[in-house]
C-alpha cells in the first residue's frame, strides 16, 4: 500500500513539474500550463502534506513524513532528468518550443528544490539519531555531487530506523500500560555517578526515567554533589532516601545506580545504617574493585598538574551547584589501592538484594567520545572494559550480568545512561533499563 501511495504522488509530482512540457507537446496554450501547474502544486501540499502535519502526533511522525518527501524528490527527479533530456533533444533538433522548455524547467527547479528542502529540514531538524556532523555536514556541503547523495541515503536510512524504532516501542508501551510492568512495591532511587549532577533540563539517565514512567514505575533522584569522596555523598544519599520516604510513604526503596554511585549507595547501605530502608540495589558499570589506571594516573602525573586541575573543576562544578566539591577526592575512591580497602570495610547488608551490570566496548572506536580516548589505556589493566571501568571491577552481588553487542559498536560507559540519546543496534537501553526494574517487582521489591 505504501509503495502504491508513492507511485501515485510520484505521477502527481511529475505531471506537476512537467505539465508545461506536456502542453507544449500537445500544442496547448502556455497560459494553460502554467496555472494548471500551480494548481496541481497546490493540490499536491493539500492531499499529502496538510493532512498528515494535522495527523501528526509526535516528532518522528513529522520527521518520516519528511523522509517521504525525499523520496518523492528522488524518484521524480530521475524521472524529470530523463524527461528533459528527451525533451530538450526534440526541441532543439525540431528548433521550436524553447520558450515552453525553459518555463518548464525553471518551474521543475524550483518545485524540485522545495520538495527536497522541505524534507532534508525536517530529517535534519528533527532527527536525534542523525549525529550533528552529518547534519553539519550536509547543510554546508549539499552542493558537492555524489558526496550530497552519499548524504542524504545515510540521512534517509538513519530517519527510517529511527521513525520504525520509535513507532515499534510507541506500541509496546500502549499495549503493556495498563499491565505497568515497572510499578514496584518501593519507589525506584536513581543515583549518578561522578562528574555529573541531576540537572533539571538536562537529565543524567537520558530517556529511560521517562521510559520507566510509561510503564508504571515511580522514580526519584539521588541528587548528591557530582563531585565528592563517597563517604561525603553517601550522607547525602542517606538524606536523600529519607526525604524519599518522607514524599512518597514507602518503607524502602529500590537503588539503581550508575559508576561512583554504586559505592556512595553501599556506602550509606551499610555504613550509615540505611540497609533497613533499601530493599535493593543494581548497580550499572561501577568500579567496585577500582580502576587499575586511576593508581597508574595518579602516581605519573605530577602533583602540581594533579592539583591545577583539581582547582580547575572544583570551581566549574561549584558553579553547576555543587556546594563542596572535592575532585582529588573522587578519583582517590575510584582506585583499585581504595576500592580494596572499601571492600574490607563496606559488607553487604544480609536484608538487602545485590545484583550488577556491566557493559564492553568491542575495540577502541567502538563508541563515541569521551570513551574512546581511555579504552585503550583501561584495556592495557584491565582487559575488557566499557571504556572506563573493567568488566571485572564491576561484578558484584548475587547476579551479574554482561552486555555487549555483536559487530563493532559495542557498548560503552556513558551509553549505558543514554549519554548520548543514541539508538544502538542490538541492544536498546530504555528497555534494558525497564527489564531491570519490572525483574524488581517480579521479586516482590
Amino acid at each position: 500500500m505504501k509503495w502504491l501511495v508513492r507511485l501515485l504522488n510520484s505521477v502527481l509530482l511529475f505531471l506537476t513539474t512537467d505539465l508545461i512540457l506536456l502542453c507544449s507537446w500537445f500544442s496547448v496554450s502556455l497560459w494553460v500550463g502554467i496555472p494548471g501547474g500551480v494548481c496541481l502544486a497546490v493540490l499536491f501540499v493539500v492531499i499529502n502534506i496538510v493532512p498528515r502535519y494535522r495527523a501528526a502526533k509526535n516528532r518522528w511522525a513529522v520527521m518520516n513524513d519528511g523522509r517521504e518527501l525525499v523520496y518523492l524528490f528522488l524518484i521524480t527527479l530521475a524521472a524529470n532528468i530523463a524527461f528533459q533530456i528527451w525533451f530538450g533533444i526534440e526541441v532543439f533538433s525540431k528548433q521550436t518550443g524553447h520558450a515552453a522548455f525553459f518555463v518548464n524547467l525553471v518551474f521543475c527547479i524550483v518545485l524540485e528544490a522545495a520538495l527536497a528542502v522541505n524534507g532534508t529540514l525536517r530529517i535534519i531538524i528533527l532527527s536525534k539519531q542523525l549525529g550533528m556532523v552529518k547534519k553539519v555536514l550536509f547543510l554546508f556541503l549539499w552542493w558537492l555531487p555524489i558526496f550530497n547523495l552519499v548524504l542524504l541515503y545515510q540521512m534517509v536510512h538513519t530517519a527510517k530506523q529511527e521513525y520504525e524504532l520509535e513507532t515499534e516501542k510507541e506500541e509496546l508501551n500502549s499495549v503493556r500500560k495498563e499491565n505497568e510492568i515497572c510499578r514496584t512495591k518501593y519507589p525506584v532511587l536513581m543515583v549518578h555517578g561522578v562528574f555529573f549532577r541531576d540537572l533539571k533540563y538536562w537529565n543524567y539517565w537520558g530517556r529511560i526515567p521517562k521510559e520507566l514512567k510509561r510503564n508504571g514505575a515511580e522514580v526519584y533522584y539521588g541528587n548528591q554533589q557530582s563531585a565528592a569522596s563517597v563517604e561525603e555523598c553517601a550522607v547525602e544519599l542517606k538524606t536523600r532516601i529519607e526525604e524519599v520516604m518522607a514524599e512518597t510513604g514507602a518503607e524502602k526503596v529500590n537503588i539503581i545506580a550508575h559508576s561512583k554511585g554504586g559505592l556512595d549507595s553501599r556506602y550509606t547501605i551499610s555504613l550509615l545504617g540505611m540497609d533497613h530502608y533499601v530493599a535493593s540495589l543494581t548497580t550499572i558499570n561501577t568500579p567496585h574493585r577500582g580502576c587499575a589506571f586511576a593508581d597508574y594516573l595518579l602516581h605519573k602525573i605530577p602533583k602540581s598538574v594533579c592539583n591545577m586541575i583539581a582547582r580547575k573543576y572544583n570551581s566549574a562544578l561549584k558553579k553547576l551547584g555543587d556546594p563542596n566539591p572535592d575532585f582529588m577526592a573522587a578519583v582517590q575512591d575510584l582506585t583499585e589501592e581504595s576500592c580494596r580497602a572499601f571492600n574490607e570495610r563496606v559488607l553487604d547488608a544480609e536484608n538487602v538484594y545485590y545484583q550488577s551490570t556491566a557493559s564492553k566496548m568491542s575495540r577502541w572506536n567502538s563508541a563515541p567520545f569521551p570513551q574512546w580516548m581511555s579504552y585503550l589505556l583501561v584495556k592495557h589493566f584491565d582487559k575488557d572494559n566499557d571504556g572506563l571501568v573493567g568488566v571485572q571491577a564491576a561484578k558484584w552481588g548475587s547476579k551479574f550480568t554482561l552486555l555487549e553487542t555483536k559487530g563493532r559498536r559495542g557498548i560503552s560507559h556513558g551509553d549505558m545512561i543514554d549519554l548520548n540519546r543514541e539508538n544502538i543496534k542490538g541492544f536498546d537501553v530504555r528497555e534494558f533499563y525497564v527489564g531491570v526494574v519490572h525483574g524488581l517487582k517480579e521479586m516482590g521489591f
